[in-house]
């Protein structure tokens, strides 16, 4: 259901996340087409919206001025500048929610004035697919209210767990950047599938499903991974033969230092 709120949601930005955030928004109709504008420096970003059938601001201070709740989806990289061009235009009494990874809550208000309210979100891309896991952490000043209004955009298109902002790196790390780790298995399962045997095809289907499979498993079991793992695994058949070579190979370690590099990275880009 479309929210009941008279805001105009603006978005600055709109490369992958902030265009899997808008358009899993639209599509469930909880945001209101003709409230929602996008500003981004890219003409093909800007054609992409209009094409979702949100409007586009001339500018991205033209966007600050008009949105009460103004999304923050560039890149982590681009966030100063982006900032600069922009302060001193936004709305009085706007909600700033940022989404890039490792922009603290202190740069934000640094740059756009310690009386602007900022909510820190770290979602993930499967938002797009009404699936998404984000971690999210309250600014000085936010209200409940607030709170409240961000953790239902983002539970409508997934899950929000209300974090503490030094958290917010190992969100990023975990549910941040999970989804890459899980397609990087998948690609190396159906490499695998193909060198023993099964065609392309059948194993990117297969390795696929298993996925989406499994994914949903977990989602819905009252049990927890480890106790589905072990459901999963009889003595001395396959299974097992295949998590004693990952055991084997470091697979707990590889992972453990894999999201230790992933919030490492976090860390300094903000």
């Amino acid at each position: 259901m479309i929210m009941d709120t008279d805001k105009v949601l603006g978005f600055l930005g709109f490369g992958n996340m902030g265009s899997a955030i808008l358009e899993g928004l639209v599509e469930l109709r909880v945001w209101p087409h003709d409230d929602a504008l996008v500003y981004d420096p890219s003409d093909d970003a800007q054609a992409a919206a209009a094409r979702l059938g949100v409007r586009t601001a001339a500018t991205a201070r033209e966007l600050a001025a008009e949105s009460d709740v103004l999304m923050l989806a560039v890149k982590p990289q681009m966030m100063g500048p982006a900032l600069d061009d922009i302060a001193g235009w936004v709305k009085p009494g706007a909600l700033v929610v940022s989404v890039a990874a490792g922009v603290s809550i202190a740069l934000i208000q640094t740059k756009l004035g310690n009386a602007v309210r900022v909510v820190r979100v770290m979602p993930n891309t499967p938002c797009l697919a009404h699936a998404g896991a984000a971690g999210m952490a309250l600014g000085p000043g936010c209200t409940e209210d607030d709170g409240a209004l961000v953790g239902r955009l983002f539970n409508t298109i997934g899950i929000a767990e209300r974090v503490s902002e030094r958290e917010m790196d190992a969100v990023t790390a975990v549910s941040g950047s999970g989804p890459a780790y899980f397609f990087y298995m998948t690609e190396c399962l159906v490499k695998a599938g193909i060198a023993e045997g099964l065609s392309e095809d059948v194993a990117s289907r297969l390795a696929a499903q298993t996925l989406y499979g499994a994914g949903r498993l977990l989602h819905s079991s009252e049990d927890d991974a480890a106790t589905l793992r072990k459901k999963v695994t009889s003595p001395g058949g396959t299974t097992e033969a295949a998590l004693k070579q990952f055991a084997a190979d470091g697979f707990e370690d590889t992972v453990a230092r894999a999201v230790h590099a992933a919030a490492e990275r976090s860390r300094q880009l903000g």
